[in-house]
């Protein structure tokens, strides 16, 4: 497998694709552009978020925002609040487990479903 030939295929913002599994969790890729995702959390589970290349914007409850760069990774800890997003086109990979709602428990225009990850 190739990360950047996957990347490639993908054409929609916020919306992570599933490129393998480890064990109990998903390893996706998913290019962030704009600012479309809201703020949520995982209640049960952290997120790992590496940075393939371009910049993310960081924004973590209770902390100051950040920018985030190619090769530089963060882990978001299950319950805290957090969004991403970026002025131009991001690329990144989480590492989140199979249970991990993609927007947590809110609902929003970009929220996708396991099955929409798959495909």
């Amino acid at each position: 497998m190739n990360v950047n030939s996957i990347l490639a295929t993908i054409k929609e913002y916020f919306a992570p694709k599933i490129i393998g599994e480890v064990n109990d969790v998903y390893v996706k890729v998913a290019k962030i552009k704009g600012n479309d995702l809201p703020w949520h959390n995982h209640k049960n589970e952290d997120e790992f978020f590496y940075i393939l290349e371009g910049q993310l914007l960081m924004e973590v409850e209770g902390k100051e925002s950040f920018i985030m760069n190619q090769g530089d990774f963060y882990i978001v800890k299950k319950g805290i609040n957090h969004r991403v997003s970026s002025n131009t086109e991001c690329k990144i990979m989480l590492i989140e487990n199979k249970s991990t709602s993609h927007t947590g428990e809110v609902k929003s225009k970009i929220t996708k479903s396991i099955d929409e990850q798959l495909s």
